[in-house]
């Protein structure tokens, strides 16, 4: 292999990111899909397996406390390593716990367990997520995005394909998650050689401070809302295209389940994998605007692979090469994306803006798949996958309006102050948050409708669907003022 695929391996702390990022991926597997399987081979009714799902909720709302881990530091290891200790041991002690446990007489305390391990996972998340964009410089965001990657999608192919194998062939249910468990400590050990940031940076001193600084540095920010809109928009043709990947290739095209998920999940997964890291490795000789720009027009591009599959007979190869480049541009997209994430940090509370930050960057793969559905049955899958390339257009644009404000964030400069439209910005900031309490109002009522307590009635679509409406008029508020703001010169 040529030595510059291999130079990305060579950066400092190269293998921590590697085994941390491992760590970061191993309970999210465990505690949906490995969880399921295991409960089904128990024969737990599908209603109490549905119920489950709901432990995936701390990955979505992980922002909510992470101001407790800006604010508040362990007596040891220091702010980010104290965290990532504290979270791990959790996490070692919550999975060994599993393997005691039986479905069929201890749903609850399985039950308990889950939450505890989704809670102490998407901590973990929340904690390396902003020891990585400490540890840093900017140089090396764009290789240790891909690093983390790696480790993060290899520990999800281990959680769950191999878990799943082992658990059924060789070791049983029970033993798996001893072995899962035991897979954890490497990270232990990386987290007491990994070094505590030592910028110095000005820590909340407050609970208060801590949620309310975060928001306040962003929004003040020039071109924040146009910055906003272009993590809400960047990977939304990707999130088209990859929504209905598996039912397009089964009913839209006809293949078998079984080549399906062979080709998609095997290759799907290698591909991105491979995808990340030559992103890394492009992104060492790219500043982080070209790497976006450059990587968003290969991942809207690689969505007429799709469509060419559409429009033509059906193929075993060409599904491979369709899903190879489609994974390939995605990985690609993934590494420079998430050091756009790093970039837009501060320091002093990177683990609550991260944790903003890539919950809004969800936003459009949540919600793409009700309009996804709706799309194909009006227009078919060829024009679907034609809309998904257009569909990545607006955040290729909103990137090109966002050039100035990158390329100064990742030389070091400090982010400059608006200072017109304080008024309208403000009534923005106040749509945008009336939008996310109505949604997270909403997602608490669906929680407690699934326990069967109370019966919510219509209300909960109502909330979701008003909220998230509001949310979006803000955005797009924010933006014209952002758009506005731009054309004044001594604000460029």
């Amino acid at each position: 292999m040529p030595s510059h695929y291999l130079q990305i391996f060579t950066q400092r702390n190269a293998a921590l990111l590697l085994v941390l990022g491992f760590a970061s991926g191993l309970p999210l597997a465990l505690t949906s899909g490995t969880l399921q399987a295991w409960m089904a081979v128990e024969n737990v009714d599908i209603k109490t397996i549905g119920f489950f799902s709901l432990v995936g909720q701390a990955y979505v709302f992980k922002f909510l406390w992470s101001p407790l881990m800006d604010r508040y530091t362990p007596p040891f290891l220091g702010r980010r390593r104290g965290w990532l200790l504290v979270t791990q041991l959790l996490l070692i002690v919550g999975i060994a716990l599993m393997g005691f446990m039986q479905p069929s007489r201890d749903l609850t305390l399985l039950a308990s367990l889950a939450v505890l391990i989704a809670f102490c996972s998407a901590s973990q998340d929340i904690v390396f997520d902003a020891w990585k964009t400490d540890i840093l410089a900017p140089e090396e965001r764009g290789s240790g995005a891909a690093i983390s990657v790696l480790g993060y999608r290899l520990a999800m192919l281990v959680s769950g394909g191999l878990a799943l194998w082992l658990a059924d062939r060789y070791v049983g249910w029970q033993a798996i998650w001893w072995v899962m468990a035991a897979m954890m400590v490497p990270a232990v050990l990386a987290t007491l050689m990994a070094k505590e940031p030592v910028d110095a940076v000005v820590q909340p001193r407050t609970l208060e401070e801590a949620v309310i600084a975060p928001l306040k540095d962003f929004f003040t920010r020039n071109n924040a809302w146009l910055i906003l809109s272009l993590i809400v928009l960047y990977k939304l043709g990707d999130a088209f295209a990859a929504s209905l990947t598996t039912i397009f290739l089964i009913r839209g095209v006809g293949f078998d389940a079984g080549d399906v998920g062979l080709v998609n999940k095997t290759l799907g997964l290698l591909a991105t994998i491979v995808g990340a890291l030559y992103g890394g490795i492009l992104m060492q000789r790219l500043s982080l605007y070209r790497a976006l720009m450059l990587f968003g027009i290969l991942q809207g591009a690689s969505n007429i692979a799709y469509w060419l599959l559409s429009v033509t007979d059906k193929h075993l190869y060409s599904m491979a090469a369709a899903v190879f480049v489609e994974n390939l541009c995605g990985g690609m997209g993934t590494a420079a994306f998430v050091a756009l994430l790093m970039t837009l940090c501060n320091k002093s509370f990177s683990a609550t803006q991260f944790a903003l930050l890539s919950a809004l960057s969800a936003v459009g793969r949540v919600y793409v798949g009700p309009v996804a559905g709706w799309f194909v049955e009006s227009w078919g899958w060829p024009t679907f996958y034609a809309f998904s390339v257009v569909a990545a257009l607006p955040g290729l644009v909103l990137l090109a309006g966002c050039k100035t404000t990158l390329e100064r964030a990742q030389s070091g400069a400090e982010f400059s102050v608006r200072s017109r439209f304080t008024s309208g910005y403000r009534w923005a900031l106040r749509t945008l948050k009336t939008g996310a309490l109505l949604v997270a109002i909403g997602l608490i009522l669906l929680a407690v409708r699934a326990t069967g307590l109370l019966d919510t009635g219509s209300a909960i679509t109502l909330l979701l669907q008003s909220g998230t409406m509001l949310a979006v008029a803000g955005i797009v508020c924010g933006s014209l003022l952002d758009f506005m703001a731009m054309r004044k010169p001594h604000l460029s």
